[in-house]
């Protein structure tokens, strides 16, 4: 049971810092990206507080088309 806890509590969102990192850009970039997208979902929890579905991001950077 305890396993099927840890599953079930995993990321399910990125930070800005987490999304920089990937994609290889500074962080100042990627809170440009993140505001200004369409492509994938962002959750703004404050002024520059965001949080990026980790999902939809996947899916964008992998070229997957949400529709499918």
């Amino acid at each position: 049971m305890n396993s099927n806890q840890c599953s079930a509590t995993a990321q399910r969102t990125y930070t800005v810092e987490q999304v920089a990192e990937i994609l290889g850009v500074s962080i100042r970039k990627a809170y440009y990206l993140c505001e200004g997208t369409k492509e994938f979902k962002v959750i703004r929890l404050g002024r520059r507080c965001l949080r990026i579905h980790k999902e939809s991001f996947d899916n964008w950077l992998d070229g997957v088309d949400g529709a499918s």
